[in-house]
């Protein structure tokens, strides 16, 4: 679905959008892992269909947090990721496949808790329609391993206008 296509943000909107936030983020798992940027280990097998692993090999390759956000579709809470304060120039790519997903060049401070970026690399993201916590968002995920990435909205800056809201514990970060 194009974002284009959702109607303006109104302010009982951006207040629905704040209370069902904060209600996401006070049912996230609270643990130790929240606040890591745990990378999938090094000795696991490299994968040639990331639509066959099963629930125990995800389980395998990423964190609670990570599983818990990326195949769960959580939300990690605010505040917490490392990444919403990187400012360093390079690219940020899925914590469950390592597909780039964003360049730093797109990163801005939104001041809403997680990394957020104006625009994707072309082909890394697809999105769906999110129906929960009583509004209708967009979702978007990585394209290649379908791991939950965030939710993208039209207040963002210029040029695009959006606001790609991304789960840190969901990225990695690689620096230029």
């Amino acid at each position: 679905m194009d974002i284009t296509a959702l109607t303006s943000m109104t302010r009982r909107r951006v207040l629905a959008l704040a209370g069902a936030s904060c209600a996401a983020a006070c049912s996230a798992p609270i643990n130790a892992d929240t606040a890591t940027l745990d990378a999938p280990p090094a000795a696991l097998p490299p994968v040639d269909d990331w639509s066959a692993l099963s629930e125990a090999q995800w389980r395998e390759r990423l964190s609670e947090m990570q599983f818990y956000v990326l195949r769960e579709e959580g939300t990690e809470r605010a505040f917490t990721s490392p990444l919403d304060k990187e400012y360093r120039a390079g690219t940020y790519a899925c914590a469950g496949c390592d597909l780039p997903l964003f360049e730093s060049a797109t990163k801005y401070d939104s001041g809403t808790g997680w990394p957020s970026f104006w625009d994707h690399i072309p082909g890394a993201l697809d999105t769906k329609v999110d129906n929960k916590l009583w509004m209708q968002r967009i979702e978007y995920h990585c394209a290649r391993c379908d791991g939950h990435q965030g939710h993208v909205f039209e207040d963002g800056p210029r040029p695009t206008g959006l606001r790609y809201c991304n789960n840190g514990v969901a990225l990695t970060f690689k620096p230029a």
